[in-house]
């Protein structure tokens, strides 16, 4: 009866951990502040530019914790967030190519911390993205945070 109870408990912690994919969303059209607490009266911690990714961590009534780029741990409130995505580059000097190809033609160099527009929900080992002037390319799926 023990390795009945044990396996069925090992088939329910898989069947937890397969179903909690990462939530990533965006600040939406302005920038918000991010908050220690679940609560406007809680101690601000630092504005979040608009687009700026966030991964979704728990949701609370109104409010969302929500972990940055550099893994800090923020409130806001779920309204202030996007369901269009974007993602921030975390290499410097990271290559978008015409293609999603390394031998494609680079039309862009992105620096550590540029946010772009995802274009492309659909990640394999390249993402298709978009920079803020109109610039479309893709990028390594590795050279980025937020997908």
């Amino acid at each position: 009866m023990t390795l009945h109870r044990l396996l069925a408990a090992g088939v329910l912690l898989l069947a937890s951990a397969a179903s909690s994919a990462f939530d990533f969303k965006s600040v939406g059209n302005t920038p918000i502040v991010l908050y220690d607490a679940p609560s406007l009266k809680g101690n601000k911690l630092y504005v979040a530019p608009r687009g700026m990714p966030v991964e979704v961590v728990i949701s609370y009534g109104e409010w969302v914790k929500v972990r940055d780029f550099n893994g800090d741990l923020a409130w806001t409130e779920a309204r202030n967030l996007s369901a269009r995505r974007s993602v921030v580059v975390r290499n410097p000097k990271a290559a978008v190519h015409a293609t999603a190809d390394e031998a494609g033609p680079v039309v862009m160099l992105a620096d550590k911390g540029v946010i772009l527009e995802l274009v492309d929900p659909q990640v394999t080992t390249w993402v298709k993205v978009r920079h803020k002037d109109g610039t479309t390319g893709y990028i390594k799926a590795s050279d980025v945070w937020g997908i």
